[in-house]
């Protein structure tokens, strides 16, 4: 789930990133976070996640992040971007989000449980929404009924995936099998055993066992990826 959250959302190189609440979710986020080389903070009112997190983190303090007094302290508005992982605790999933928004911290994200949860934060201040089960879960259902091995997608219907090449599009150059023009979708990239990635160009030929990276509208991809490369 939190690897799912990282491949979506790209911050700048190099920002503060404010992490509450590091159990499962939250935790996995500061992590990846921190490889992709941004200063994090983590903060957890229980005494086990910090002392778990103390030695992988930028920072990492125990505290109340319900108050915004504690967070003005531990220099919370500093931070260009904020991530709340309280999953359980509704109330204290709110209030946190008030305190960051009192902060006027720019870029607040939460992650939601339900709906309603989602829209109450974003009412109060939160800038982005994230509902880890639900993406992983729709996520894997794309992975099992189809043949995409990987996928992502956008707020606008907008998927990027990684597929085997449909064998209709095998052994022609992209020109030829006219993926685009037959399918609504562009093969962006192609990967070959043993050879380097390469970016596709009308030329580039397809043989099978090529993995392709593929974009287009959600269903468009999902018919070229299941399809047999015939309309």
């Amino acid at each position: 789930m939190a690897k799912l959250f990282s491949e979506q959302y790209a911050f700048a190189q190099g920002d503060s990133v404010l992490v509450i609440g590091l159990g499962r979710f939250g935790g996995a986020v500061a992590h990846s976070l921190m490889q992709l080389g941004h200063d994090v903070m983590g903060i957890d009112r229980e005494e086990g996640p910090v002392q778990a997190w103390s030695d992988r983190l930028t920072h990492v303090v125990q505290a109340d992040a319900t108050n915004v007094q504690v967070l003005r302290q531990l220099g919370g508005a500093d931070f260009a971007h904020a991530i709340v992982g309280i999953g359980s605790d509704l109330a204290g999933s709110l209030m946190t989000v008030m305190a960051l928004s009192e902060l006027g911290i720019p870029d607040i994200w939460v992650k939601a449980m339900t709906p309603e949860h989602g829209q109450i934060a974003q009412r109060i201040g939160a800038h982005h929404v994230v509902y880890p089960e639900a993406d992983m879960g729709e996520r894997v259902a794309h992975l099992i009924t189809g043949r995409m091995m990987d996928y992502i997608e956008f707020d606008d219907g907008f998927a990027i995936a990684k597929i085997k090449a449909p064998l209709g599009v095998c052994n022609k150059a992209l020109s030829e099998s006219q993926v685009r023009e037959r399918f609504g979708v562009t093969v962006v990239g192609i990967k070959r055993m043993h050879e380097d990635f390469q970016h596709a160009k009308p030329d580039t030929r397809i043989i099978a066992g090529d993995l392709l990276i593929v974009s287009g509208p959600t269903k468009k991809v999902e018919k070229f990826a299941s399809s047999s490369g015939d309309r």
